[in-house]
């Protein structure tokens, strides 16, 4: 019998998939249940599913849909209080906290506040850190002062005024924002939860239905204040160390320890040109960098730019530190005189303020109505504003290329490259429709035009005639890698995802030519200073590709339109000898859906028995060992991708009895019952006792004329039958028994 709960767990992991059929998960929208906001994953008829990310109101303008952000909760600190007024020390428990981010302060009256380090206290007394939570005694106080630490960001600050008679305070820190997730799912049949994890089971999301969902308890304690504080400190406090943060932000690794409370060592300057010819002049002869420009007839313009610049020269000279880095340099800047009136109005711009973006070529990239003072965040480095400004300039430098009737081969790779792997925001408005145009809040981006067939058959051409090439050239092969996996330039130029053509496929034969050479260069990018072209095994990214564009759909057409040429892939990734656990674990899907569409497995059990014979055969070694070599060849560096070893075996187990049952159903498939009853005792060897494996076997040895040897196993199948097992599956395993013995199977 094949085990559903399991497959349910492998399609969950890849993304467009649909739900595997079970007898125990409803279908119907579930909440997220962590705090603040939430998720809805809604599961849909046709066995499709949706993760909604949702946060409050919305308004609709023109043809512009703005969604409005609901205020954060004020109080990310949940206290709860035990008073005792006998107790002579306040007993702190801080469960499961980020220790090298927190601070803990305690003041009486209006003495000076005394903070500690929540890891140093936890050093002090549990050195090997053998304990989550950290629990320790401080003397009485009058206030407790909480700090989250943020590098590069406002520290958060919470005061609480504690009661006299306190004894134990208990402290959760709780986060109210939800990352982008690389999903894997479980379903707790006890609990009727589903948990939604990144990482395989690494802190998980825990989904209710929403019709069992409850209010989000919440805190009565309050603190009597909040602060938001840039680059927090105190007197004494240590020099922040990088390592003590376990965030994504980035850092200068030229420094062992970053000095983030005193003043940076490089005195950062902005030249301000005189002349808008000649910022515009020296902008292009920097090539990487935006030219910002000004535009403000108050009284207080100058003063104003001045101080702006000022702030500007501080935080980018922050992030330098000790010696000059043009990676944080990526703008100038220019304030506009009543001598750039004739260019003002010849790029028709008539505000008496506002913001005029351009990059080296002198291009207009976005326009904004508002102040330099209003948007001075958005001039940063680390900043989503300034990866608009990228992929807007890529677009304009593809369209430059696009219409330059003598642009080389060389120019086409590095646009084609360049538009495709570019960092796109999350928040680029691809239409500079005029709702935005009103609002100070956003920045209006210059729109490019493009045609699709145009670009597509310039990419044909480009594709074609590098066929015979004799070596890869490594910014084609990454812009095909992109393009394969809809994160290149037509998902970034036009906002769509794409069905493979014959020209993907053509692109992925030069990768399959190339395949040794191109897994070279990867892995002395992954070993020196360059960045690695992908993760892993190039046959890992074109099978998760392959996989992943079957659920894709263009303009009516689905991707299992392209299921006879994806075969045909696999096979070739085989047939080469470069098919790794990742591609056949994708091809068996790819197998398990194909034969579910059309009921007919055949091909399915075929290349799965040339699979068992060359990796899993116990005729070749033992049965373990075998899988062990296996694992081997997995990278440890993605090893929590497939679950870890229990899982891989788990796996491998399954996929035998999933076959084997095949044969069961159907009695085109008669021929390969020996091979079938080899696979079932295999999945038994891999994980014993197992009644749904059981099941299989027992069929398998009644079809095959084994009776007694059938019923023995049937009834091992009904003796191993747990709460687990769902009460339907149960009755049928039952069934299955009586009737073979009283021979009406």
């Amino acid at each position: 019998m094949r085990n559903y709960i399991w497959s349910f767990l492998l399609f969950f992991c890849v993304v467009f998939a649909s739900f595997s059929q079970t007898k125990t998960i409803e279908k119907g929208t579930y909440i997220s249940t962590n705090k603040g906001q939430k998720i809805k994953l809604n599961l849909l008829d046709n066995n499709k599913y949706e993760l909604v990310f949702y946060s409050g109101d919305y308004k609709i303008k023109g043809d512009s849909l703005v969604f409005i952000q609901n205020k954060k909760g004020e109080n990310s600190f949940n206290l709860t209080y035990k008073n005792d007024n006998k107790a002579q020390k306040i007993k702190i428990k801080f469960i499961d906290p980020s220790f090298y981010s927190f601070y803990i302060g305690t003041q009486k009256g209006s003495e000076a506040v005394q903070y500690e380090r929540l890891s140093d206290i936890k050093t002090k007394l549990d050195p090997e850190w053998t304990t989550t939570d950290t629990e320790f005694e401080i003397d009485r106080t009058d206030y407790l002062y909480l700090v989250f630490e943020e590098y590069e960001a406002k520290s958060t600050i919470s005061k609480f005024a504690l009661p006299k008679d306190v004894s134990e305070i208990t402290i959760r820190y709780e986060l109210d924002e939800v990352n982008d997730l690389n999903l894997a799912g479980f379903y707790d049949k006890k609990t009727n939860e589903l948990q939604i994890s990144e990482h395989a089971g690494k802190n998980p999301i825990t989904f209710i239905n929403s019709k069992d969902a409850k209010p989000d308890a919440v805190s009565n304690i309050k603190p009597i204040e909040n602060q938001s504080v840039l680059q927090w400190t105190y007197p004494g406090k240590e020099a922040l160390v990088k390592e003590d943060f376990a965030t994504d932000v980035q850092v200068d690794t030229t420094a062992t320890v970053v000095e983030a409370y005193q003043k940076p060592k490089f005195d950062f300057k902005i030249k301000i040109e005189n002349n808008l010819k000649k910022a515009i002049e020296v902008t292009k002869n920097a090539k990487s960098k935006f030219l910002v420009i000004a535009i403000d007839k108050n009284p207080s313009a100058k003063a104003d730019f001045e101080n702006f610049i000022k702030d500007q020269e501080s935080q980018v000279g922050y992030y330098m530190y000790d010696s000059y880095n043009p990676q944080y340099d990526a703008f100038n800047y220019y304030l506009a005189t009543a001598n750039d009136k004739k260019w003002l109005k010849a790029n028709k711009i008539s505000n008496d303020t506002g913001i005029v973006v351009l990059n080296a070529n002198g291009d207009i990239l976005a326009t904004a109505k508002s102040s330099l003072s209003d948007k001075k965040s958005e001039f940063n480095y680390y900043e989503n504003f300034y990866k608009s400004l990228q992929i807007t300039d890529a677009f304009f430098a593809f369209k430059n290329v696009q219409k330059n009737k003598k642009v080389t081969d060389a120019d086409l790779v590095t646009a084609f490259y360049k538009a495709a792997a570019t960092e796109l925001p999350y928040d680029y408005h691809y239409e500079a429709d005029s709702a935005y145009v009103d609002e100070v809040t956003y920045f209006k981006y210059t729109k490019i035009g493009l045609d699709k067939k145009e670009i597509s058959q310039i990419w044909k051409k480009l594709i074609e005639a590098h066929q015979k090439d004799a070596k890869p050239n490594r910014y084609l092969a990454e812009t095909i890698l992109y393009e394969i996996k809809n994160q290149g330039f037509y998902k970034h130029l036009f906002n769509e995802d794409r069905v493979l053509n014959d020209t993907d496929f053509l692109a992925i034969d030069y990768l399959l030519k190339h395949y040794d050479a191109i897994q070279g260069m990867n892995s002395a990018n992954e070993q020196g200073e360059a960045i690695a072209m992908y993760m892993g095994t190039l046959s890992s990214e074109i099978s998760s590709s392959l996989q992943q564009n079957i659920y894709i759909s263009q303009d009516g057409v689905e991707g299992s339109v392209n299921k006879n040429k994806i075969g045909v892939l696999y096979k070739k990734l085989i047939n080469y000898g470069k098919s790794n656990y990742d591609s056949y674990k994708n091809y068996f899907t790819f197998l398990t859906s194909q034969g579910e569409n059309s009921n007919n497995d055949v091909e399915l059990i075929r290349e799965f028995s040339t699979y068992f014979d060359k990796y899993l055969s116990a005729e070749k070694g033992n049965v373990i060992q075998r899988l062990d070599d296996l694992y081997a060849t997995i990278d440890t560096e993605f090893e929590y991708s497939y679950g870890g070893w229990n899982a891989f075996k788990e796996y491998h187990s399954n996929l035998a009895n999933s076959v084997a049952w095949q044969i069961t159903l159907k009695p085109e498939n008669a021929s390969y019952i020996k091979d079938a009853i080899i696979w079932s005792e295999y999945s038994l060897i891999v994980t014993k006792n197992n009644p749904y494996y059981l099941d299989t076997l027992a069929q398998l040895y009644y079809k095959d004329g084994q009776k007694d040897k059938a019923i023995t196993t049937q009834k091992l199948a009904v003796k191993f039958l747990t709460s687990e097992i769902d009460e339907q599956t149960a009755v049928e395993i039952r069934e299955t028994l009586n009737k073979m013995e009283n021979g009406t199977y």
